[in-house]
């Protein structure tokens, strides 16, 4: 029996255990990301938790590249970060901290899930990317009944339309800057272009926090906050980042960007056994709509 026999099956099995390990990390750490949002907000300006979060964890990635000596981006090249930094993170995540405030972490989960709809509406409609297909048309369609279903606001712990409509904004920009992601010049290095983008959009959003006062005076970060913003940088961007550019490299990206589909139902479940979030019948029935759409629009395009 050869060595590489005896050995095969052993480097299988930490391989699968890998893949195991990054799928936890991108379905159930980015799916809790959204009630550790939720946590920070309601106890620091959303801005400045944005900015911390995405400044720090672009810093860290962006310095641990280059000091493993991966060569930094060209002068052009820092003009495409910025503007996909703008887009979506500055933009996206400017929306999504600021919304929190006012809409459960579960909901958001769901208007967060319409990314992959967003992205094909502009490849389809906008861009002239991908063909016009009738059955994409339909699943995008009763993905976006599900979304409004779902701001339908009713009795004394509903929430308003208007906090909705930002976030969906925000999901709107990060989908265009995934589209001009494709063709714009970055660098050849996925954990410098992604340290890179955070580093901007979260230094401009701390930019946008000083600027509205949100500094003004300087608040006070309860322990509760500053546990939740930790988590956010190192398990959610710095841990489940680093998972989800480690499954791109060995597999299809449409079997990777499943968590599209699985953050909501985590961040539903989480919403409600930890934050006693409430769970409606209307809530479900959206939901499961938009999930169902977005597996559709993933699986057709």
């Amino acid at each position: 029996m050869s060595t590489s026999t005896v050995n095969s099956p052993t480097v299988r099995e930490r391989l699968n255990f890998r893949v195991i390990l990054a799928f936890f990390a991108i379905y159930v750490i980015w799916g809790s990301t959204f009630l550790a949002i939720r946590i920070a907000v309601l106890l620091v300006p959303p801005w400045l938790c944005a900015g911390i979060r995405f400044f720090t964890a672009g810093t860290a990635l962006f310095l641990f590249a280059r000091l493993r000596g991966t060569p930094g981006p060209s002068l052009r090249e820092w003009r495409s970060l910025a503007i996909i930094g703008v887009l979506m993170f500055s933009v996206t995540y400017g929306a999504l901290f600021w919304g929190e405030q006012y809409v459960p972490s579960g909901i958001t989960s769901v208007l967060e899930a319409t990314l992959p709809l967003f992205t094909v509406l502009i490849e389809v409609f906008v861009l002239r990317q991908q063909r016009f297909r009738w059955r994409v048309l339909i699943a995008l369609a009763v993905g976006f009944c599900g979304v409004a279903l779902m701001m339908l606001k009713s009795g004394p712990r509903g929430f308003g339309v208007f906090p909705c409509m930002v976030i969906l904004g925000g999901s709107l920009s990060w989908s265009l800057g995934a589209v001009l992601t494709r063709s714009l010049p970055l660098p050849k290095s996925r954990i410098v272009t992604a340290g890179a983008e955070m580093m901007l959009g979260g230094g401009l959003l701390l930019i946008l926090s000083l600027v509205t006062g949100e500094l003004h005076p300087f608040p006070v970060i309860p322990l509760r906050a500053a546990i939740a913003l930790v988590y956010l940088i190192v398990a959610g961007s710095l841990v489940g980042f680093t998972a989800f550019v480690w499954l791109l490299g060995r597999m299809p990206a449409s079997r990777v960007a499943s968590h599209a589909y699985v953050n909501p139902i985590v961040a539903i479940a989480l919403g409600y056994f930890v934050a006693s979030e409430e769970i409606t019948l209307r809530t479900l029935l959206g939901a499961g709509l938009v999930v169902g759409s977005v597996v559709l629009t993933m699986r057709d395009v």
